[in-house]
């Protein structure tokens, strides 16, 4: 490489976005294990702007943020050249993230980019789809013909958990707050001004769904429980604002329900790369689609982040970086 510094987005204090400053910085050295990407898009999560906030009692300061990635190999346990993408839970937490020109990441948390994305459409696949596959596929084990409503299904992460349960040949409903039709989803209810238990029910002929997956949580929660079937199961992922719910417990045990928490953070890098190779399958044939992006030059990633903050951004941020320095 042709230079030893490098352009990174950084953050020295908590706070929102206007905290970020883009900095240059050393190139990072990978260790064993691990492997020296160039990155060419990162993605902005939520989780991302929680993280700058100060959300998570893991992140040590100076950091740099960024979970998602895709990019090339260009040093390490990887063969040089190879187009990658990859997420990480510790990525901008306990080790600088992918909001910068190079990231370095253990090699098993990285999977070969879907040849048929581009580097912008496959950095954009990481928290979302990893997710929503941990949550529909792994926890809640859906099974074919199965019914499974989705809370916050206009989302990121609800619109990959629709692509995966179509996949896996289930019924999906779809529930959010604002009204229209949802690609994947069989219905779709507008939970601001319509009955989500009396839906589900009219729905299901009285039966209730096999399986709830929760990407909202608080008030969203309970609806959502008493939409289930005898024996039903229900994952949770998220409860922004008051993280506590109340439910009525002895409904819940009648019913046989089962509920199951999901946290992205706490897969391990064995895990991703697993979950990856079935993701890359999925776009590789098609059957699974990317989500809409809007690439943003990496110099305007601080207004990209402002623009998530405040929910002013309407498709996926996706940071893109020209890939002329290294």
């Amino acid at each position: 490489m042709s230079t030893k510094v490098m352009k990174a987005l950084r953050f020295t204090e908590y706070g929102p976005p206007s905290v970020l400053r883009i900095e240059e910085v050393p190139i990072p050295e990978p260790g064993e294990g691990e492997v020296l990407v160039q990155v060419k898009a990162a993605a902005i999560n939520p989780s991302d702007i929680r993280n700058v906030a100060g959300r998570f009692k893991k992140t040590t300061l100076p950091r740099t943020p960024g979970r998602d990635f895709a990019g090339i190999a260009i040093k390490g346990a990887l063969q040089e050249g190879a187009e990658v993408w990859g997420s990480s839970g510790n990525l901008g937490i306990v080790t600088d993230g992918s909001h910068a020109e190079y990231v370095v990441v253990p090699r098993e948390t990285l999977s070969l980019k879907p040849k048929s994305l581009s580097m912008a459409q496959a950095a954009a696949i990481g928290v979302p789809f990893i997710t929503a596959w941990a949550s529909v596929v792994n926890a809640a084990q859906i099974q074919p013909g199965e019914t499974l409503l989705v809370i916050g299904a206009a989302g990121a992460v609800g619109q990959a958990a629709i692509q995966i349960a179509n996949w896996k040949q289930a019924r999906v409903f779809g529930a959010d707050v604002r009204s229209g039709p949802i690609a994947g989803a069989e219905a779709v209810i507008d939970t601001r001004t319509e009955d989500l238990e009396k839906w589900i029910l009219e729905l299901t002929a009285g039966k209730g769904v096999d399986a709830v997956f929760d990407t909202v949580g608080g008030l969203m929660f309970e609806p959502a429980l008493r939409s289930l079937r005898l024996g039903g199961r229900q994952v949770a992922i998220s409860s922004p604002g008051n993280p506590r719910v109340s439910f009525n417990l002895i409904d819940f045990y009648h019913n046989f329900s089962r509920l199951l928490g999901v946290d992205s953070f706490g897969l391990t890098s064995r895990q991703i790369a697993e979950i990856e190779d079935e993701l890359r399958m999925g776009f590789e044939t098609g059957t699974l689609k990317p989500l809409t992006i809007e690439a943003v030059p990496f110099e305007k990633a601080v207004d990209a982040f402002s623009r998530v903050a405040v929910r002013e951004a309407k498709t996926k941020q996706v940071l893109s970086f020209d890939g002329k320095r290294g």
